[in-house]
């Protein structure tokens, strides 16, 4: 079990939206939105939306900005479009809009990642930040990526980083 630093705020209410970025997925087929939000659920955090939208720089952005508006959400999880093939354009559109920037998560995923599938995790641009007082979490989209991004990271940190966001004045 990793040590935490010092102890997260007991009690804290987060809640989530989950964003699948997909050419192709539909709400029944979207198995990795649906086990981030399962694994939210189970961790005792609210998912407060959900949606699929297509791989197009313009939506993830405006996604992002309807998203940052609502003052009911702590943090936005998307998955889908990290990789480097034409069509992955999840990290330059959110990247572009991020104004602070968490460099341990896409490390720590990528390390991680590493340890599953070897040198490919090179190719994942997994990211997360801050854009308008909401933690911004972007995944790869497989279901492997997603159970270990959120299991080993988002799930263990998603209430202390909530907090720390808080403090700055929320």
């Amino acid at each position: 079990m990793t040590q935490q630093p010092h102890p997260d705020s007991p009690g804290i209410t987060v809640t989530c939206a989950v964003v699948t970025v997909s050419d192709t997925r539909s709400p029944e087929t979207d198995k990795s939105g649906q086990i981030i939000q399962q694994l939210l659920v189970g961790a005792n955090y609210a998912v407060g939306a959900y949606t699929i939208i297509k791989d197009e720089p313009t939506q993830i952005q405006q996604q992002i900005e309807l998203l940052g508006q609502n003052p009911n959400l702590d943090a936005v999880i998307f998955n889908g479009g990290t990789g480097i093939a034409p069509r992955d354009t999840t990290y330059d559109a959110i990247e572009k809009l991020l104004e602070k920037i968490l460099p341990g998560f896409g490390e720590l995923f990528r390390f991680l990642s590493y340890q599953e599938i070897g040198s490919r995790a090179i190719a994942s641009r997994a990211v997360a930040g801050i854009y308008q007082n909401k933690l911004i979490f972007s995944l790869p989209g497989s279901s492997n990526a997603v159970r270990l991004g959120m299991e080993k990271l988002i799930l263990p940190e998603l209430a202390h980083l909530v907090s720390q966001m808080r403090k700055r004045g929320g």
